[in-house]
């Protein structure tokens, strides 16, 4: 690959997967990403001065050689000369991570621009063996103590007061984000289809059986009777009327008076009985009504076919239908009442519950244990099941950089630190050589 395509890896467009935002956020290159880059330019002139340095004493020391200075030259030559070899080699080897020395295609260099695709492969597969493997996450979060960290936080009043209320804001966002129309849809779709899917007459008739033999129903019974006892007193003259409207034209007024009189004699005074007797023979009929009605919905065909005739008129009406959807608008506008009421029994409910989770968590290490192996399961899945997606978009993310803007980045974060290896080597160079050069003449000596 030439020089132009390394740095800004057009070869490698075609593949890239990454998403743009990726991309921008490498290519943004900020104050602080300048400032880094006048450290390293500061760190590159110090290193260059001091090659400088040594390529200056190692002509002078050369010409007082010849000139017979005296012994302290050969050492000074040699020691700049070999301080030279190192700062040039560790300048070869520093630049050819971000570029090509003096613009010449040498094999190896412009590691970083080059390499990159690779690099970030290679990133991949390190963070997925060494961080996503289930052995890790497993050990790690054992040896953080997930389930009693989080039961000492939650004891604490002000964090389950922060926890209830991330709660409620959470869920009037979920509330408001959701359209009433498509709720409504979905709650009274799924309402009729539960309804028509279930039989009910063997539940009612099993209902109905239990609240007689309970004696469930009197209650009822009495209260009706009551209350028909008081309006028979309070609309005699009703009655009357409605005799008298429904008697043959032929009759005498006066006698349909009396009829209509009779009338509401007996129905008052078997109101009266029944109200006052409750072993009156009516209510024994009632009774034993009951229970048949109760047997047979539970057994007789033909009553539980019509239960159910009756059930799908009911809910096909388009009133009882709008009742089923308009229900959620009623529920949805109490949870949100309740959600933002401090005060309101589901806030103070989950309040009062976090404590509690909070409580047993701290005193109960099975429940600890528990939590903790909750976690680790969920945390091992996710990174076993997803540790290709995971590696997948370090590595794509990496693909998706520009390499010249991503070098210039890498060299501003780390070639300070580099130019302290010319340094080095420049040091270092010195001294060998120095000592080489001393224990040569030793040794010839």
């Amino acid at each position: 690959m030439n020089r132009q395509g390394a740095g800004r890896g057009t070869e490698r467009q075609p593949a890239v997967h990454a998403p743009a935002a990726a991309t921008a956020a490498v290519s943004a290159y900020g104050e602080a990403d300048r400032e880094r880059r006048r450290g390293v330019r500061r760190m590159k002139a110090t290193a260059g001065g001091l090659l400088l340095l040594v390529a200056v004493g190692y002509v002078l020391a050369k010409w007082a050689q010849d000139t017979g200075a005296g012994a302290w030259a050969g050492y000074v030559s040699a020691a700049c000369e070999a301080g030279m070899v190192g700062a040039l080699a560790d300048w070869f080897a520093v630049t050819a991570l971000f570029r090509r020395p003096l613009g010449l295609p040498i094999p190896h260099t412009a590691i970083i621009p080059t390499k990159k695709d690779q690099l970030g492969v290679s990133l991949g597969e390190f963070v997925g063996e060494n961080f996503l493997s289930s052995e890790v996450v497993r050990a790690r979060l054992h040896a953080v103590g997930i389930g009693a960290r989080l039961g000492a936080w939650l004891a604490e009043p002000g964090h389950a007061d922060r926890v209830t209320a991330e709660l409620a804001t959470a869920l009037r966002g979920a509330l408001t984000v959701l359209r009433d129309s498509d709720v409504q849809a979905v709650v009274g779709e799924a309402v009729t289809r539960r309804a028509e899917a279930q039989e009910i007459a063997p539940g009612i008739g099993k209902l109905l059986a239990r609240i007689v033999e309970d004696r469930g129903h009197t209650r009822v019974v009495d209260l009706v009777v009551s209350r028909a006892h008081d309006w028979l007193v309070l609309h005699g003259d009703s009655v009357v009327d409605a005799v008298q409207g429904g008697a043959p034209g032929w009759t005498p007024r006066f006698v349909d008076r009396r009829v209509g009189d009779r009338v509401h004699r007996e129905l008052l005074r078997f109101v009266t009985e029944m109200r006052d007797m409750p072993e009156h023979p009516a209510r024994g009929a009632l009774d034993r009504f009951l229970r048949d009605f109760a047997r047979e919905l539970q057994s007789d065909t033909d009553t539980r076919a019509r239960v159910e005739r009756l059930k799908g008129e009911v809910l096909g009406r388009p009133e009882v239908q709008d009742l089923i959807a308009s229900a959620w608008g009623a529920v949805r506008a109490m949870i949100v009442a309740a959600a933002e009421d401090e005060q309101s029994e589901l806030r103070l409910r989950v309040r009062a519950s976090l404590l509690s989770l909070g409580a047993r968590m701290t005193a109960d290490a099975r429940l600890r244990a528990k939590v903790d192996g909750w976690v680790e399961g969920a945390a091992v899945y996710v990174v076993t099941t997803y540790q290709d997606e995971i590696t997948a978009l370090i590595t794509d993310t990496v693909a998706g950089w520009d390499a010249e803007q991503t070098t210039r980045k890498i060299e501003a974060h780390i070639g300070r630190d580099l130019q302290f290896i010319r340094i080095n080597g420049t040091v270092v160079g010195s001294l060998a050589g120095l000592a080489i050069y001393t224990v040569s003449r030793a040794v010839g000596g």
